[in-house]
């Protein structure tokens, strides 16, 4: 799975972008509060009536699980260095008790990912496939 720099990274981040598609591919993006268990990624919502509203939520449970999440940061502007992992997997709905308590959540499956600036050393990582 994700090395344990990304693992880390992942662990200590709590804002992110997450891209849903449509089942006729219209594409949205939306910022969003996640966590990281080690295996799953969750995105929910602090009010369980928004999050029914939403867009991404009626993406993945109208038949389309594909889903794309970026976590980053910028850690300096001068000089310019940035972070973070760009993830691809599968969505669906779950019932969970995490970061905004319990409720319905965006359980996300990793299946390919790529890292840059985690490994300072190393540089960009290539894209991974999950185990």
């Amino acid at each position: 799975m994700f090395s344990k720099t990304e693992a880390d990274y992942l662990k200590s981040q709590h804002l992110a972008r997450i891209a849903t598609a449509s089942s006729k591919g219209a594409p949205e993006v939306s910022p969003v509060g996640f966590e990281y268990d080690g295996k799953h990624i969750y995105v929910g919502s602090h009010a369980q009536k928004i999050f029914f509203t939403t867009q991404r939520y009626h993406n993945v449970k109208n038949g389309n699980p594909r889903v794309s999440i970026v976590i980053d940061d910028q850690v300096s502007v001068n000089p310019w260095i940035v972070r973070g992992i760009k993830i691809a997997g599968e969505a669906e709905v779950v019932s969970h008790d995490g970061i905004f308590g319990p409720g319905k959540y965006l359980r996300i499956t990793p299946k390919t990912w790529k890292s840059w600036g985690l490994e300072p050393e190393s540089g960009p990582t290539m894209a991974k496939k999950a185990r």
